[in-house]
């Protein structure tokens, strides 16, 4: 019996001594049984921002300007149609109709009345404010002439002699304030360059002058998603 008691105890500290031994590898195990399920989750899932994609938007814009020609009242109103990248820089299409009180002076009740558009650039900073500061500016060609401004018999005989063309550049500063998605208001100020203006015993020789106006803009600013995580499924 003394033999099996003897070899009863050995394994009792053989077991011992293998569980001390034991101890310090119990915390590697769980730590690798951990790291083998988050890499299980992020198989599972993938974490984008789109937020760092480029955001498209278009819209439709109303403007309504007032400002002066050699010291007389001169309205002006335009549309534009634009693409906004990543509400930073519009990109489009411009056109802007002017009546300005300028008497002819060769016939009474004729005032000064042009249409010109083009290309419309605008820079935008503070993008992501409620508030944005703009930098639009209009570059293109039209036609300025004397037309009748009570509506008479003149305005159907106009000829290439009462209308002259003239190129223009429009520079100007804006506040822009973002009310909803697809709404946005907009107060500035422009300041129109023009080309020389050759119209008979006309005292202008161009359109040049400040104006200050509001407009609307009605559109999608920002046509992107925002997702954090989206789960893959198989075949992706």
């Amino acid at each position: 019996m003394q033999p099996f008691k003897n070899l009863n105890v050995f394994k009792t500290k053989t077991k011992k001594r293998n569980m001390i031994r034991l101890k310090p590898i119990l915390p590697i195990l769980l730590l690798g049984c951990m790291a083998m399920g988050q890499a299980q989750e992020e198989v599972d899932y993938i974490e984008f921002n789109d937020r760092k994609n480029v955001v498209h938007g278009v819209y439709l814009g109303l403007t309504t300007y007032y400002g002066e020609i050699k010291g007389k009242s001169t309205y002006l109103g335009g549309l534009k149609v634009a693409y906004v990248a990543n509400r930073q820089f519009e990109v489009g299409f411009a056109g802007v109709f002017l009546y300005s009180e300028q008497d002819n002076p060769r016939t009474i009740n004729e005032d000064l009345i042009g249409a010109y558009g083009g290309l419309h650039l605008e820079p935008i900073l503070f993008s992501k404010s409620v508030v944005n500061l703009s930098f639009p500016l209009l570059i293109g060609a039209g036609g300025v002439g004397y037309l009748g401004n009570d509506f008479d018999d003149r305005i159907g005989d106009v000829d290439e002699d009462d209308i002259d063309a003239i190129f223009v550049a429009e520079p100007g500063v804006s506040l822009l304030f973002n009310i909803s998605r697809y709404l946005q208001l907009e107060a500035g100020v422009k300041y129109r360059f023009s080309s020389k203006l050759e119209l008979d015993a006309s005292p202008l020789r161009n359109i040049n002058g400040f104006s200050g106006g509001i407009g609307l803009k009605v559109g999608v600013f920002n046509m992107g998603r925002n997702r954090y995580k989206k789960h893959l499924r198989n075949g992706q």
